[in-house]
């Protein structure tokens, strides 16, 4: 499973705890795009800071490889995507894996993608 940023961020609020249990239990990666969407945000606070940090070494966070890139290119030609969700997207197909995000709309047009909203 492949986490989208914002499953990312919701995993650390205490209403969202599921997430957690889901993460510890689960094989999840992300892409090297939402360790610094979220990593970058320019408002955490310490405590967000420290657990994305402890999560992003216990996971597995795939780069951005030649093959990420041509596929991410494709998915913005055929229609308006912003840069971050084509890399994650094209990350998940990549690596197929399953793409865990909030923003199901966002994915759900990309052919041969599984998008899964966990909440």
């Amino acid at each position: 499973m492949l986490l989208d940023s914002n499953i990312i961020i919701y995993s650390f609020l205490p209403e969202f705890q599921i997430l957690q249990e889901t993460l510890r239990n689960s094989e999840v990666s992300c892409s090297v795009i939402s360790c610094v969407e979220t990593l970058g945000y320019h408002a955490l606070s310490e405590d967000e800071q420290h657990y994305l940090q402890l999560l992003f070494e216990t996971i597995t966070v795939l780069p951005i490889t030649q093959p990420v890139i041509d596929t991410a290119i494709v998915l913005r030609q055929q229609r308006k995507m912003s840069l971050g969700d084509a890399l994650v997207a094209a990350t998940a197909l990549e690596h197929h894996q399953t793409l865990l995000t909030r923003n199901v709309k966002d994915f759900e047009w990309v052919e041969g993608l599984k998008v899964v909203n966990p909440l």
